[in-house]
């Protein structure tokens, strides 16, 4: 019972390392160990159904193929965590590209849940998802869908064959892809009208050179950035929902591909 606990402990201690605002540094290594152990008490009993069950060789923690499990199992745990992260990278880069439009891109700080420099916007886009994300009870989802359901359909053996392994690799560069196009949704409202204001500025400068349209263009670019935001913003909110909606499906289709590989 205690060696498949680890185990089961092992990938939940890693979720919680590179999930978002569980992985900052505000969040005591103390807590999520101990988070990551009550959690694996909460569901040891689903994981007799993850193929360890017929294994007498993790009994033995000694030997070398109990610590090549136990790694395996802290690796997809981490690629869980990393998977929401990278739903988040999409909100910090929507963020730097309405930054750089508004004329805010200089202007960075310590963003303590991405835990990089971020712009301001980007800072508010990445804090704003995560309150959407704590309020449609995201980490219930993770908890249900990204630990529950997986420790019953996959274990570390799953990343050696052929066919969960191919899962695992399109899981993780469909993320990374899908990262900058998410990221280009959220936004193309605010920067195709910052395209059509500058084409327009650019016009009026042509027109009448005695215009201070460089004075007056700043303040009047993030007078609209911040006008643009405030009305676009319950429909970027049903965005964000929806992206969070689609990560989970796609956690659900890989576990099932891996439980049809095994």
């Amino acid at each position: 019972m205690a060696p498949l606990y680890l185990l089961v402990a092992a990938r939940c201690l890693a979720m919680f390392m590179t999930l978002p605002l569980f992985s900052t540094r505000s969040v005591s290594t103390v807590v999520k160990v101990a988070l990551a152990g009550y959690v694996a008490f909460i569901v040891l009993p689903t994981a007799y159904g993850g193929g360890y069950e017929g294994l007498d060789s993790i009994y033995d923690v000694s030997t070398l193929q109990y610590v090549l499990l136990l790694a395996g199992e802290g690796l997809i745990g981490i690629i869980t965590g990393f998977y929401i992260s990278i739903l988040f990278a999409a909100f910090s880069s929507a963020g730097q590209f309405f930054s750089f439009q508004m004329g805010l891109s200089a202007a960075e700080a310590y963003d303590a849940l991405s835990q990089v420099e971020n712009p301001l916007m980007g800072q508010f886009l990445n804090l704003m998802a995560m309150w959407l994300f704590l309020g449609s009870q995201g980490f219930q989802q993770v908890f249900l869908h990204g630990m529950i359901e997986s420790i019953q359909s996959m274990n570390a053996m799953s990343l050696v064959v052929a066919d969960s392994r191919t899962a695992f690799l399109q899981l993780l560069l469909g993320g990374l892809t899908g990262l900058f196009f998410d990221a280009m949704m959220i936004a193309l409202p605010l920067t195709g009208t910052f395209f059509v204001v500058a084409v327009a500025m650019g016009l009026l400068s042509r027109a009448a050179p005695q215009m201070n349209l460089l004075s007056e263009g700043i303040p009047l670019t993030m007078l609209l950035g911040f006008l643009l935001l405030f009305l676009a913003l319950p429909s970027m909110c049903d965005l964000f929902v929806r992206f969070f909606d689609a990560t989970f499906v796609d956690i659900q289709r890989l576990v099932a591909e891996v439980r049809d590989a095994i």
